[in-house]
């Protein structure tokens, strides 16, 4: 199918549709994890063909190559695939192109596994890592090395809302020809295509906004097919390839992503201009607010600005905790990018992984409330929110 010239609603509704074996409007689960063959030598052309399909489930089943496709044309990228979760296809990633020996620059800000893999199970593979302001160009700039073979970004980063610049960093890895990845989850394919600013490949948390409805555990990742390729050899190693039933509804949720985006966007930016205006809350963090310190920077590279804020209370962590116990329709859970808002308070989730120290070092504080809006109705959320403002 020609999509080049096709909205990303439209994509998400029919791009997968070349890889169909029937009829079928929505497509069924291929739940068989083993196929036979007639003819021996289709057989061993099977046994070695990348992404297949119809051979063995780890090397892949026909949902996750549908879901792949849909992603991978919403992110103008040639080819991709479903990982079990995210940080399944952040660490296939980045084992497929890190070895002993190599370095790779990553932002000080990560979501909290990514840190923790960079910080840790790297190093203790003998991979240098080096850990930058990701405000700055000239940091990640600074510390390229002969042995540089990656450059690791999120943008906007959870739960600070921080953004990289994306042009500016890529120009600067592909004069040193460095790989870079980008973690998209926060924007979406609709907020942002890293790969439109250069980037190489894009690694999403598909159980975030494209499932869209807390009920899938997924992750993705798309760029060149080379890459892709190369990334499926490692994933044939580590078996971390996503379930047929996840890619199923991954598939289901993709299809509405255009416009549940349109109301995350909508709704984020309405609770953020309000919040900004209580007396309780110290700071606002939204790319979508003036105020945001990168807000010309998101604009620049960013087609909406999502559906995830953080603000952080005077009162501190008290009055972060108060807030979110007086809330009813915002629920406190971990996670983001559903239909439900949901509220976390970030230095209290993280204390059983992070020291204090730690926890500031990511910029942090102990006031500091994380929240995914969902799709409700946006007075529905405001009257919540300012009651248990109220209260706090």
């Amino acid at each position: 199918m020609q999509t080049k010239t096709l909205d990303a609603a439209t994509i998400a509704l029919h791009a997968d549709r070349i890889l169909a074996k029937d009829k079928s409007v929505a497509p069924p689960i291929h739940q068989s994890v083993s196929y036979y063959f007639k003819e021996s030598q289709e057989f061993a052309d099977h046994a070695i063909e990348a992404l297949n399909t119809d051979f063995y489930g780890r090397h892949g089943n026909l949902n996750a190559a549908r879901l792949a496709e849909v992603v991978a044309q919403l992110e103008g990228a040639e080819a991709g695939m479903i990982l079990s979760s995210g940080m399944g296809a952040i660490t296939t990633t980045l084992l497929t192109f890190l070895s002993s020996g190599d370095h790779v620059i990553a932002q000080r800000n990560h979501y909290s596994a990514t840190n923790s893999f960079l910080t840790g199970f790297l190093k203790r593979f003998g991979v240098e890592v080096s850990l930058v302001d990701q405000t700055s160009p000239r940091a990640f700039a600074s510390e390229i090395m002969q042995n540089t073979k990656m450059i690791l970004l999120e943008t906007p980063v959870n739960p600070a809302m921080t953004i990289t610049d994306l042009s500016a960093v890529s120009a600067i890895a592909k004069a040193a020809s460095i790989v870079t990845v980008c973690d998209n989850t926060l924007a979406s394919p609709i907020n942002q295509r890293p790969l439109d600013w250069g980037i190489d490949l894009v690694v999403h948390s598909a159980t975030k906004y494209i499932g869209g409805h807390h009920d899938l555990l997924a992750g993705t990742v798309v760029g060149s097919r080379q890459c892709i390729e190369a990334i499926w050899g490692i994933s044939m190693d580590l078996g971390p390839i996503g379930a047929p039933f996840d890619a199923w509804l991954g598939l289901r949720g993709i299809r509405t992503l255009q416009s549940r985006m349109h109301c995350h966007n909508s709704n984020a930016m309405d609770i953020a201009s309000q919040l900004e205006n209580s007396s309780a809350i110290k700071s606002v963090y939204y790319p979508g607010l003036k105020t945001h310190p990168q807000h010309a920077l998101a604009k620049k590279q960013m087609i909406g600005h999502g559906g995830m804020l953080s603000f952080e209370f005077s009162g501190g962590y008290d009055a972060a905790q108060k807030f979110i116990a007086g809330l009813n329709l915002c629920l406190n859970a971990p996670s983001l990018g559903g239909v439900d808002t949901l509220v976390v308070q970030p230095a209290a989730m993280f204390r059983a992984r992070m020291s204090e120290k730690d926890i500031l070092a990511q910029g942090i504080q102990p006031g500091l409330v994380r929240m995914s809006v969902g799709i409700e109705n946006i007075k529905d959320l405001l009257q919540d929110i300012n009651v248990s403002l109220s209260q706090a």
